[in-house]
């Protein structure tokens, strides 16, 4: 998978095709063109009303999402199979989706996304259109379907089903012809058309020759007409329109991570004649360096579009299931270092968990997942400045920045904001989070937290510069009463939803 993606993610930076919804959320819009004619003023406001469609903030929302690599490498011990596996290595005999999903909804995860077809070209489902599939395993005498009991498990515990289908696929004869778009859109079809909702789906960019030499021209157009139509809810990432590819695949974001980025793909003709429909524009470029959307970035911007970062890891070295990795897994403290660097700077994590030849998550994956969340319920279960004082912009009142719901919110005005913290009793921490209300854009450019000190001084503690959907950030533990939360930098009125203290 990582040799995988440093080809398929070289090519999708270069291939990206975008398409941006319509979806309006209060009004806004989840993109805006630039004129030649605008202010360094007029573009940070138009900026700052950049918003999700509701697609993709019903997935930011998820925070922890995962992979589930499976298929006939689990049974080669590759990372990239060649098309040329017999279905018969494919047998998995313990195959237990429930135990997959039960232990990632136990953990507090809200996706799986299921490797429906890999390069390889071996379907986890029955297709209709190709004869390398579960059909010709022995699995359950060739009346097996992996896609269906994950999709079912998922359904039945609450989660939300996301399933990943290869463009690259070295197994079928019609790779590199235009027919292969044919084929391709036929099996999209069969997994959102046969398995219930599903809420993701998963392409990447890796292209190779077909068995006529060339390599595939992929219609990405095409196949998200497709999503919209048969699954409108579905988010599609990350060779698609509404979640982009972090850049790497450690499990780590940018300090400073925008979800407002360019897109000069779009421009004010281009939207006007799109007014009433999704927008379809040609390939853009790069999204994985490490200044998207600063104000320097913006400024040179013929539009803007909302594209949040998904980041992606796998628990173990690689991500397909490999017995001598066993002793290699991730542990909880790892995997909070990952939260960290992830959904604490404004992502969605995408964790890969893959099962293993019984088709069963192994023990030591399931006990770091389940060691992770007893890590998160110790130092996030609860707000250590539950019951404090809270003075906005230093009068009156206001706990709506720490009564754990994110629709209440306090919103700057001609001021920046800043928050003072009185607690009952000192508290020692040394974690703080924050969160915007990105319904209404993402605002915050630079922050800093404080806490006063025995000689009634204050003295910085954090500093950070973008803040999203949520920001973590560990610092020295102290011991105080006092704390002090400033916006020191901001793209118009910033919206705070939630500030918290922690200790981890």
């Amino acid at each position: 998978m990582k040799k995988k993606n440093l080809i398929s993610k070289t090519f999708s930076v270069l291939a990206l095709t975008s398409l941006f919804s319509m979806n309006t959320m209060a009004q806004d819009k989840n993109y805006v063109s630039i004129s030649p004619t605008d202010t360094p003023e007029q573009i940070i406001e138009k900026a700052a009303n950049v918003v999700p469609t509701q697609r993709q903030f019903e997935w930011q929302k998820q925070e922890l999402t995962a992979f589930l690599h499976f298929g006939v490498n689990t049974y080669t011990n590759r990372e990239w199979g060649d098309g040329k596996e017999s279905p018969s290595i494919f047998n998995p005999v313990k195959l237990d989706a429930e135990q997959w999903v039960k232990t990632l909804k136990d953990a507090g995860f809200k996706c799986a996304m299921l490797t429906c077809k890999h390069h390889d070209g071996f379907c986890l489902w029955p297709s209709k259109y190709t004869e390398h599939s579960v059909k010709h395993s022995p699995w359950k005498q060739g009346g097996g379907d992996v896609v269906k009991e994950v999709s079912d498990a998922c359904h039945k515990y609450g989660i939300s089903f996301g399933v990943y289908l290869s463009p690259w696929d070295m197994n079928s004869r019609l790779y590199g012809t235009e027919a292969y778009n044919d084929f391709f859109v036929n099996q999209l079809t069969e997994l959102l058309s046969n398995y219930g909702e599903v809420n993701e789906v998963w392409f990447d960019g890796a292209c190779g020759e077909g068995p006529n030499g060339k390599k595939q021209e992929y219609d990405f157009v095409r196949w998200y007409k497709v999503i919209r139509k048969l699954q409108p809810k579905a988010v599609i990432a990350v060779m698609g329109p509404d979640v982009r590819w972090v850049g790497t695949e450690t499990g780590r974001g940018r300090e400073t991570e925008w979800s407002v980025v360019p897109n000069d793909n779009l421009d004010q003709s281009a939207i006007a004649a799109n007014s009433q429909q999704e927008m379809i524009s040609a390939p853009t470029g790069d999204m994985t360096g490490q200044d998207l959307g600063s104000r320097d970035k913006i400024q040179k911007a013929k539009a803007l579009v909302w594209y949040p970062a998904e980041i992606d890891v796998s628990i173990r070295p690689g991500w397909f299931y490999h017995e001598t990795e066993d002793s290699k897994v991730k542990t909880a403290n790892e995997l909070m270092d990952i939260y960290f660097t992830s959904v604490g700077m404004n992502g969605v994590l995408l964790l890969n968990m893959p099962p293993n030849r019984d088709g069963l998550l192994a023990d030591a994956d399931v006990n770091s997942l389940s060691d992770f969340k007893q890590l998160c319920q110790q130092t996030f279960g609860k707000n250590l400045l539950e019951g404090a004082f809270v003075k906005t912009n230093g009068k009156g009142k206001s706990k709506k920045i720490i009564d754990d719901n994110y629709d209440t919110y306090i919103t700057g005005s001609n001021e920046k904001l800043f928050f003072e913290f009185k607690t009952k009793k000192p508290i020692t921490t040394n974690v703080i989070s924050l969160q915007e209300d990105i319904r209404k854009g993402q605002r915050v450019e630079e922050f800093v937290l404080e806490c006063k000190d025995a000689n009634g001084q204050w003295n910085v503690l954090a500093n950070g510069t973008t803040i999203g959907y949520k920001r973590l950030i560990k610092f020295r533990q102290v011991t105080a009463k006092e704390f002090r939360v400033q916006i020191t930098k901001r793209r118009l009125s910033e919206n705070i939803s939630e500030i918290g203290l922690y200790h981890l």
